[in-house]
Formats: C-alpha cells, structure tokens, sequence
C-alpha cells in the first residue's frame, strides 16, 4: 500500500484538528430498500495503476453478484478529505469509504463521521470474534462504538539481506534483541566518516522504524483502564526507547548516523536503503516484499518476524498488525445498500482472497488467511504467521485520532539524539502532554 508512517501520523495529526462533530447516524440512513436500483459512491486511498486496477476488478465482482448495485470508486482519497465531505454531506458526499489511517478510527467513531455498524453486524448474524483476530477488532471501533471492519490487513517484520548474512557468517535471522544488536554489529561496514554498509538504520527517522512499531514487540499498554496515557509506568516504553538507544551508540551514534540516512533513497522508490545495499536489515511491511521484486535487487531477501525481548523469546512470531478500513458514511441515505458492499469487501473469503492477491496485501480474516486460493510469494507466508500469531498487536484508538503517536515520537526524536537527560522524566512529561491534548480534544 503506497502509504508511509510518516504520512500516517501528519494525517491523524489533520483529523485530530477537525472537532466539528458530523450529523446522521446508521438508524437515520438505513431506510433504504437494499435490493432497490441503486448507486453507491465509494472513496478509497490506493492511487498506483495497478492498486486502482485491482480495486476497480473486485467492485465488478461486487456488481456482478449484486447487480441492483452500481458502485462509482473514487481513487486517491486523504482522510482529511473524507472528514470534510462527510461534515458537509449532500449528494457530493461518499456513501463507503475506506481509509489506510486506523489511528483515525477513534475519531471517525466518536464524532459520528462513520455509521455505527453494530446494527448491521446483529442482523447479518456475523460473529466477529471467529472472523477476525482481535487486532484488527480493536483498530476498528472506539470505546463500544464498531463504525468500521478491517478490509485489508498489513503486518511488520524483518527483511534481510541473505547474501550479506552469509558474507558475516550469519545462519539465520535474529530472534532477540540480543541477537540482532550482534547481528547489526556484524553485518555494518565503516567507511571512513561514513558507511560502506549498516547492518541497520535504529534512527526514528528510519522510515517504518517508528516508536509505535518498535514498542510493539514489548507487548505495550498505551492507556490505563481510565484512558488516560500509560506510557510512564508501563516499562515497554522505556524498555525499547534504551534499547534503541544503547544500538544507536553500539552502530557509530547519533550524529554519524544521521549523516548516513541523509544519503537515502525515496522509501517508495527503486533508491530505498535496502534495495540498494545500504542497510542489510530493514523493519517493514508485507508490501516491501513485492518492491523488493519490482526493483529487482541483486541479492537473496529473507524475510522474518522481528525479534523479542530476551526475557519473552518464547513470543518470537509476533508483530506489528495495521491495515486499511472500511466504514460507511454516517450522512448516506443509502446504507443498507452501502453495507451490502461493505459486508461483501470485508467478510466475503474468496473476495478477500482475490483482493489480498492482486494488492499483494494480508487477508483480515481468519477463513481468507487459511484458504488455499492464496497465490503469494512463499516468504509471504511469514506475514500470515505474524497476523495469525495471538501476541501480535496493534495501536489503540484515541479520540483525537493519532495525536498521541506524534507525541510520542517526537519525544523519541529528542531521546534518540541526546536531548533527554531523564528517560523517566521525559516518559512522564509526555505522558502529560498527551492526556492533556485528549481532554482538549473531549
């Protein structure tokens, strides 16, 4: 999926700005007689040829399935844009929409942006426990409310460079900590001032390498029971911020670092560290597989899932678990046919199945990643594990969407550069400013 984590953030920091409230809900839109002729608008956010093709190619077998339905795809779609059409609403508004940002599920459910589907779920008698593993429940409702379902899923892991390992001496890829720290040790080649090669970028900077996907593997509680931020007490914070850097320091500090990264390629491009050599390690999503191949790299990739704690090697497996949403629009006058094309997007296996194929992405459902009708690359299947794996996890919704990320990884940028004297101190500190910010967006 063409999206970056730093694009990610700067939108859920967008959403997180737009307090008006929308009108309508699902009772008030789902008047509509389903099997009626109709028209449906559908917005979603891939914009490459071969994303839209592939969209365009499962609303036909929508269509064709439910032939009373007409569904016009709009492509290229910001989540700041779907905010300001459903405020406005009217005819020009989306009745379906989806989104790559789950960190704005919370605000979506709590302003009323999206329809509550719980309604919808009840009477299509779907049991969402046995459909979908319990992250991507959690990155699709906010505090009871369910307004979207997972569409497509993404999961994080290692990607190494096979023929570098073997150069090191290296058998196999890292499952803790301690054995990746060596690993990069092994893998990173001086160049003077510089970097011949670094067996990892730890910078936050780093493209994926993000707080958030890090902290993951520490199995992290972000919120206590009464909402309010756990990151100071909660020792996965300050655990994975230590780490990183104690690695910074152990791969050549901050400064040097740095000045390497600068020399980097688009992390959408042919250019990207690891596809030229740069790094040998790199923390990703499933979708790097398949660049890897587009930009036809001239080594061997592996892929893994990313390594634990030592004190908890026996969770290796788990991962980072995100994914694009899908929800329908609290304003549509047409929602029973709206989650008709909802339902079949999110729950239909062998429309998961096709759509997961053909965008090279990670089923949601639990049917969709057992069937054999999946044609993917082999090492994909390391992204299925990570998805099926009971410790994986995800980022909690908020009500002002992802602002409590962008918090936290700004204290991580002055953290990782040496401009936090008192790791505990500035943990609690952030974790004010953070609650602060959601009783200002209440």
């Amino acid at each position: 999926m063409n999206r970056t984590a730093a694009g990610a953030l700067a939108s859920a920091a967008v959403i997180a700005l737009l307090t008006s409230a929308c009108t309508g809900s699902a009772a008030s839109g789902a008047n509509d007689d389903p099997a009626a002729k109709v028209t449906l608008t559908f917005w979603h956010g891939w914009s490459a040829p071969g994303e839209v093709k592939a969209v365009e190619a499962g609303i036909e077998r929508f269509e064709a399935a439910h032939p009373n339905i007409t569904v016009k795809a709009v492509p290229n779609i910001t989540d700041d844009k779907i905010q300001q059409a459903l405020r406005a609403g009217g005819s020009a508004a989306p009745d379906v929409v989806s989104s790559f940002t789950t960190d704005n599920v919370g605000k979506f459910c709590s302003s009323g942006a999206l329809a509550d589907l719980a309604p919808f779920v009840g009477k299509a008698g779907i049991d969402l426990e046995k459909t979908f593993a319990k992250p991507r429940l959690d990155y699709t409702q906010f505090r009871g409310k369910r307004c979207a379902l997972p569409l497509l899923g993404d999961a994080y892991g290692l990607y190494y460079n096979k023929d570098a390992f073997e150069e090191a001496g290296i058998t196999a890829p890292p499952r803790t900590w301690s054995e990746f720290d060596r690993a990069a040790e092994k893998l990173t080649k001086p160049k003077g001032d510089s970097y011949e090669r670094l067996g990892f970028m730890p910078n936050f900077h780093g493209y994926e390498s993000t707080p958030g996907h890090l902290v993951a593997q520490w199995s992290p509680a972000y919120f206590d029971r009464d909402g309010r931020s756990n990151i100071a007490r909660d020792p996965a914070f300050a655990a994975m911020f230590t780490w990183q850097r104690n690695l910074i320091g152990k791969l050549g500090g901050f400064a040097k670092l740095e000045k390497y990264r600068n020399t980097f390629g688009d992390e959408w491009g042919a250019k990207h560290p690891f596809h030229t050599g740069q790094v040998a390690m790199q923390l990703d999503g499933e979708w790097r597989l398949g660049m890897t191949t587009d930009a036809k790299v001239p080594f061997e990739v592996g892929v893994a899932p990313l390594p634990v704690p030592d004190d908890r090697a026996a969770d290796y497996g788990m991962g980072y678990l995100s994914g694009t949403i899908v929800g329908i629009a609290s304003t549509s006058r047409k929602q029973n046919a709206a989650w008709e094309l909802v339902e079949y997007l999110t729950t239909d296996t062998d429309a998961v199945v096709r759509f997961a194929n053909e965008l090279r992405n990670v089923p949601s459902t639990h049917a969709a990643l057992a069937s054999p009708k999946l044609k993917l690359d082999p090492r994909f299947r390391t992204f299925l594990d990570i998805a099926r794996h009971p410790r994986s996890n995800t980022t909690p919704a908020s009500v002002n969407g992802g602002a409590y990320q962008v918090t936290l990884q700004e204290f991580g940028y002055r953290h990782e550069a040496g401009k936090v004297p008192d790791l505990k101190a500035g943990l609690e500190e952030t974790a004010e400013q953070i609650d602060t910010d959601i009783e200002k967006a209440k």
